[in-house]
């Protein structure tokens, strides 16, 4: 057991998500009954974890360059609450600056005042998401 701890360590810093899964679900197959939880255990995975290699691997589905599903992951703040492109463009409309005949305009609030003002307003935003929103925004 200790033998495959120390390879799995050394292999998986390499390996992706789906890459982590495989590997797994060929050792717990290699060992065969109660493989899946040896190799959990080992690993410091989730049987589920283990489970859903084996299933991939059975499906034998090509690596398709992808480490998720198409469309997984958190959806993004704007498309949960759409009314927050809206608000901030209202935070920052009164303390634009910026030529009128040119495309490049900026605000005088700091990413972390518009993300106060906004969390008072019962929206949360980090700084990173507030700049790539004024960014899109033009």
């Amino acid at each position: 057991m200790e033998s495959l701890r120390e390879k799995l360590e050394a292999v998986t810093p390499y390996l992706d998500e789906r890459q982590r899964r495989i590997l797994y679900a060929a050792e717990a197959r290699q060992l065969g009954h109660g493989g899946i939880a040896a190799v959990a255990r080992a690993a410091g995975v989730s049987r589920g974890c283990v489970s859903r290699g084996l299933v991939e691997l059975d499906a034998g589905e090509k690596p398709d360059g992808r480490v998720r599903r198409p469309g997984a992951g958190r959806p993004a703040l704007a498309m949960k609450d759409p009314t927050l492109v809206p608000a901030l463009l209202r935070l920052v409309e009164d303390n634009t600056q910026g030529d009128p005949m040119k495309p490049l305009t900026w605000t005088t609030k700091s990413l972390r005042r518009l993300a106060d003002e906004l969390a008072g307003r019962g929206r949360t935003a980090g700084r990173d998401t507030i700049a790539a929103l004024l960014k899109e925004a033009g």
